[in-house]
């Protein structure tokens, strides 16, 4: 549909979408999408509107206020904000734009971590990936091909995932993510012995405290909560699926007694192990 919003140019394309329930009981989705074209005096002011926005600038700059803050933003950058808040942007000069309300399940929980790294206004070394994404979920609307709600999905995800998998610091943040998926690596590979903090400290080439605190800023878990974690789901899975008794079940996930193991499981099952495996059956 042609804009006819006040400042914005006649040739502005925009497109609404309706999600099924399941779209939004499973999936992220598009409820609205557009390319535009701001003119210069261009302002919007909302207390609300219940989706997360995403805009690329392609021309031109604009002025956004949000959660307190005010950001100028030009071509080339990357606008992610929670419009659940209030929001506003306005421009002198104009500016042209991809643009896509969406939200889904896990829009918050993507939107969060996404947020924490690159913050609301951020730019890609490689925008093609993103600007493809989001010109395919324009393209399904203005041609008028048949919406398959999972693709839709899917773009979006793939999005949002680019996002993740970047990060502003370079180097160092970068070697962070892979100093936590080495590790994760490394206690999936290990769990079922002996495996300490200080050897995964020095496999990961950093003192304790700095390794435990950013282990847990990657992952959302100590070191020691992922081993135990890992240990726990080996055992749930062995408890389901074998006859193992829970003594063998207990030292081939790397307890150091039984004791420990029914004492670390009932914690987080609220069960014994054997009542576990009583229901599981």
């Amino acid at each position: 549909m042609k804009s006819c919003e006040e400042l914005v140019a006649p040739v502005s394309d925009y497109f609404i979408y309706s999600p099924s329930r399941m779209a939004q009981e499973m999936f992220l989705y598009p409820l609205q999408c557009g390319l535009f074209s701001y003119l210069p005096g261009y302002s919007l002011t909302r207390e609300s509107f219940d989706s997360f926005l995403l805009m690329y600038i392609q021309k031109g700059e604009l002025e956004l206020t949000f959660e307190g803050r005010t950001l100028q933003a030009s071509a080339g950058q990357f606008i992610l904000i929670d419009c659940y808040k209030k929001h506003a942007y306005s421009t002198r000069t104009g500016w042209e734009c991809l643009w896509c309300h969406f939200d889904g399940v896990t829009a918050r929980s993507y939107y969060k971590n996404i947020v924490n790294r690159l913050g609301n206004l951020f730019s890609l070394p490689d925008v093609h990936p993103v600007l493809n994404d989001l010109t395919a979920i324009l393209k399904i609307f203005y041609h008028g091909n048949v919406v398959q709600e999972p693709l839709l999905s899917r773009y979006l995800t793939d999005i949002l995932t680019e996002f993740l998998l970047f990060s502003p610091e370079g180097g160092s943040q970068r070697a962070y993510a892979d100093m936590a998926e080495r590790t994760i690596t490394y206690i999936n590979e290990h769990f079922s012995r002996d495996v300490s903090i200080s050897e995964l400290a020095a496999l990961a080439g950093l003192s304790q405290y700095h390794f435990i605190r950013t282990f847990k800023k990657e992952t959302g878990f100590t070191p020691h909560e992922y081993l135990v974690n890992t240990r726990l789901a080996t055992a749930r899975y062995l408890l389901k699926n074998t006859r193992l008794p829970v003594k063998d079940i207990c030292f081939n996930t790397g307890f150091s007694c039984e004791s420990v193991f029914c004492s670390a499981f009932k914690k987080r099952q609220g069960m014994t192990p054997a009542q576990y495996r009583a229901l599981a059956q």
